[in-house]
């Protein structure tokens, strides 16, 4: 699907369906979008009819189709439900984008979005929209029609319209570069395929990338990621993507960790065999750290900005990690693996070291990490844990800006008593309270010092069922956040 952005009337617009946003109606203030009021003759009346008539109230995700107005070129103008205007945004614009492509992919070829603002992000919802997971199915694939889609900017600047759609491609095409990789199966995609998947990318976009194997770790003393891989037949790697700007503006030098499980049974502490299928989705944090990357490569921004992938397999075998065993750390700490389930974070912090040791000075870490956080946030906002306030703020401000929903929890110092073990310096988990707290309690304790934020992505990462306004599955949460904050550093 072409997408591109033309500043024009909409009335001299050529294509199937032509769509317009109504909001619901507050006090005596006009309903209709800027755009939509701005419309003149029959199709203008239309608009009016239908809100008098009760047809169409401009709640979220409501619609209504005019066939062949008069006075347009269009062949339908649609009237999209937008809600309240108040809550209206840049988030709202790219969701209902979203909505109109995968509302109308099997009935046009060509749709076109008119807007006065948010052009990025309705580009973006388009192209997140036109997205499917079934690419691997043989028949009944969801045709998606609609070859053309075209922002309509009645007035303005036709460079800053394209430069605009032309931002929202780079970022939307590396959200669903995310996705494509997330929602691939275990057997599709082992530790070595996702190696292999960030080394392509890298190649692509002019990123270095050196990529540490089991060799290599066990030189460096990562007896903590090398103990999650050990049951496994696959090998564990530990890839390394670097992008370094060309008149750097700062000596901040940024490194992304994602969780890069590929497939997570639980080991010896196996889950549950209801659900187990979506654990496919445990190296969400890594898919999210290698979109960012490659949006990264495009818009170059002014600070280097690092990228750690630590990537295995939790498997049950005869070489397995058990509970009880100790492990020793890269850093020199000792851990008791109270829980071979809760494995995510002993790769992570091994990645982490690492990192330090490459010379960052601030960590952002993304992991699929706790069903606590789920309990406590649902799958509504992922949950933010910082050490250092003014990093927290910057990623809280990309993140609402990219309309990807985040909420702080805490760290209280009380979190690390109930990681206390009586045969190694920390326990891996803390129990059942606070799960999610103990969990970033334990990552901190590696991080130490540096400026660092956690997010737990376990349940941001994926959705059960279909959204009006996307598809059953990987989201690619966290590509627009960490984006946006390595731009705006």
């Amino acid at each position: 699907m072409q997408t591109k952005a033309v500043v024009t009337a909409p009335e001299a617009v050529e294509v199937d369906v032509l769509l317009f946003v109504g909001f619901e109606k507050e006090g005596d203030t006009s309903p209709l979008s800027q755009s939509a009021a701005a419309l003149i003759g029959p199709a203008a009346q239309w608009f009016s009819d239908i809100y008098t008539s009760g047809e169409f109230t401009g709640k979220p995700y409501e619609f209504a189709v005019l066939h062949n107005p008069s006075g347009l070129k269009a062949k339908r103008v649609a009237l999209l439900g937008a809600g309240k205007s108040a809550a209206f945004g840049a988030p709202e614009s790219r969701r209902l984008a979203s909505f109109a492509v995968r509302h109308f992919r099997s009935q046009a070829q060509s749709v076109a979005f008119v807007s006065h603002d948010a052009a990025d992000a309705i580009i973006e919802g388009a192209i997140l929209g036109a997205w499917e997971q079934d690419h691997h199915k043989s028949t009944g694939k969801r045709e998606n029609k609609i070859t053309e889609f075209t922002l309509v900017v009645p007035g303005g600047d036709s460079a800053a319209a394209e430069q605009a759609a032309s931002h929202a491609r780079i970022l939307a095409e590396a959200q669903n570069f995310t996705r494509d990789l997330v929602n691939e199966p275990g057997n599709l995609l082992p530790p070595r395929k996702l190696m292999e998947a960030a080394q392509s990318m890298a190649k692509e976009y002019g990123l270095e990338c050196d990529v540490l194997d089991q060799d290599r770790m066990k030189q460096l003393g990562m007896g903590s990621l090398l103990g999650v891989s050990i049951g496994s037949a696959e090998p564990p790697f530990l890839v390394v993507l670097k992008y370094k700007p060309a008149a750097p503006k700062s000596a901040d030098h940024l490194g992304l960790v994602g969780k890069g499980v590929t497939f997570d049974t639980g080991g010896v502490s196996i889950k549950p065999a209801d659900g187990m299928e979506k654990m496919k989705c445990d190296m969400g944090g890594a898919g999210a750290m290698l979109g960012a990357m490659r949006a990264i490569a495009q818009f170059k921004p002014s600070i280097a900005v690092t990228a750690f992938i630590p990537t295995v397999e939790n498997m049950v075998g005869s070489r397995a990690q058990r509970p009880g065993d100790i492990v020793t750390s890269m850093a020199g700490k000792t851990i008791e693996v109270l829980n071979t389930d809760a494995e995510g974070r002993l790769i992570l912090i091994d990645a982490i070291t690492y990192a330090k040791q490459q010379g960052v000075t601030h960590l952002i870490d993304a992991a699929t990490l706790t069903g606590a956080i789920g309990v406590a946030l649902g799958s509504v906002r992922t949950g933010l844990f910082s050490n250092n306030d003014p990093l927290c703020q910057k990623i809280i401000a990309a993140s609402e800006s990219e309309g990807e929903k985040m909420w702080r929890m805490p760290l209280d110092d009380e979190y690390r008593e109930q990681l206390k073990s009586s045969y190694a310096d920390i326990g891996n988990i803390g129990g059942r309270a606070g799960g999610a707290c103990t969990a970033a309690m334990f990552i901190k304790e590696w991080v130490e010092d540096t400026p660092w934020a956690h997010l737990d992505i376990a349940l941001t990462a994926y959705l059960d069922d279909q959204k009006p306004y996307t598809a059953k599955g990987a989201t690619g949460v966290g590509v627009r956040t960490f984006t946006r904050v390595a731009m705006d550093w």
